[in-house]
């Protein structure tokens, strides 16, 4: 009998080591991961690099608290806004403390209550980020959400000029909805929210949770549309598995946050803070982004030979993909790649989410396409 609560349905095995791309459970067997901890391990398992910066700074202080100076938060700040328009950070612990903060920092800055989010859009599951997802799955049976969210759908430009009013705080969205289904904001939807930006005094918020860390081919998936947000959640791939989490901001929202209006226990302690830099150092670097813009169109060609498009779509972009299946529930061949070997995750009912290391090799992405060309053709042809 488990002394835990039952809130998650738990795949029936349990992995315990992990090197790379490979993980293994407990009785020895392989699986390539294209889960990555939902796109957590960003260098992959046992990056030897973030092995060295834990050991180091494990070795010297782990916790102090926020009531002193950080001058390993004040060094990851700068790498992380640097050479963007946004000019400072604050660190948590996940992306739903991210968006929390987020959400906090727009409605003080503005003195206005309402937010813009959209229909299946995933910002976590602490009140406020809850509220802001548009998926009731999510809210349901939790009782009276914090108020004046206005959930409009993902990508209608109509919908979002038609909501937007002079109490209208911020607009917040994922510029690739993951949980949604790896569904990304149009280039005329991202074009839209900044020119409603640039003619109001709106804050956008972009929850790069999923995207950022170069997980789409840029340090941020903003950077590749028209949208300048005001403020950016981040969290996972940041710590590189490892927890940490964190806002940035821009110049105008300083006087906002300031002494006593937000903070954490545990936020930006200094062994959060210098893996968090440790992946920084190798992940903001042109070369391994140009890599991950490699891999992907390596990955996205392969898969759409594989997939032909009257039955099936790829879509995302950089290492965070979606394969949907024509409309056909996915749970069925997760489980069945699972057995063969593959992790991956739904995104919705109806979408595979392939989230690879991003220092996942080519051979690795022709075996995981292989392995999902066997369990498809399979599991189709015994349904």
């Amino acid at each position: 009998m488990s002394a835990l609560f039952q809130n998650y349905a738990r795949r029936p095995f349990a992995i315990v080591e992990g090197k790379g791309t490979e993980v293994f459970d407990t009785t020895g067997k392989r699986y390539l991961d294209f889960t990555s901890g939902i796109a957590v391990c960003s260098l992959g398992h046992a990056h030897p690099s973030i092995v060295e910066a834990i050991q180091k700074q494990s070795q010297k202080l782990w916790h102090i608290s926020n009531l002193f100076e950080s001058p390993g938060q004040e060094k990851l700040a700068a790498s992380l806004v640097k050479d963007l328009h946004l000019s400072y950070a604050f660190f948590c612990n996940s992306g739903a403390e991210a968006n929390e903060a987020a959400i906090k920092l727009a409605r003080k800055h503005t003195g206005k209550h309402k937010i813009i989010v959209f229909e299946q859009s995933f910002h976590g599951r602490t009140f406020g980020a809850m509220s802001a997802t548009g998926q009731d799955k999510v809210r349901k049976g939790f009782g009276p959400l914090v108020s004046e969210f206005i959930t409009l759908p993902f990508n209608d430009i109509e919908a979002l000029k038609a909501a937007v009013d002079e109490d209208t705080a911020a607009i917040m969205l994922e510029m690739i909805q993951g949980e949604g289904g790896v569904n990304p904001a149009t280039d005329e939807f991202a074009k839209a929210i900044h020119e409603i930006q640039q003619s109001s005094d709106i804050l956008v918020i972009v929850d790069e949770v999923q995207t950022g860390i170069g997980r789409t081919g840029t340090r941020f998936a903003f950077e590749q549309t028209a949208i300048k947000p005001d403020i950016v959640s981040m969290a996972k791939g940041l710590g590189g598995g490892f927890p940490i989490g964190g806002i940035l901001g821009t110049e105008k929202l300083f006087n906002t946050f300031n002494a006593g209006t937000h903070g954490t226990t545990f936020g930006g302690n200094p062994l959060g803070v210098a893996v968090a830099q440790t992946v920084i150092d190798q992940i903001f670097n042109d070369a391994f982004l140009d890599n991950v813009k490699q891999k992907s169109a390596y990955f996205i060609k392969k898969l759409e030979e594989a997939f032909p498009e009257d039955k099936y779509s790829v879509q995302g972009k950089g290492l965070m993909l979606g394969l949907s299946l024509g409309g056909e529930d996915v749970a069925p061949y997760v489980a069945a790649l699972d057995e063969a070997g593959l992790l991956t995750v739904a995104a919705g009912p109806k979408v595979i989410r392939l989230l690879p290391p991003l220092t996942v090799s080519e051979q690795e992405i022709d075996e995981a396409v292989n392995l999902l060309k066997d369990v498809l053709k399979a599991e189709q042809l015994s349904i």
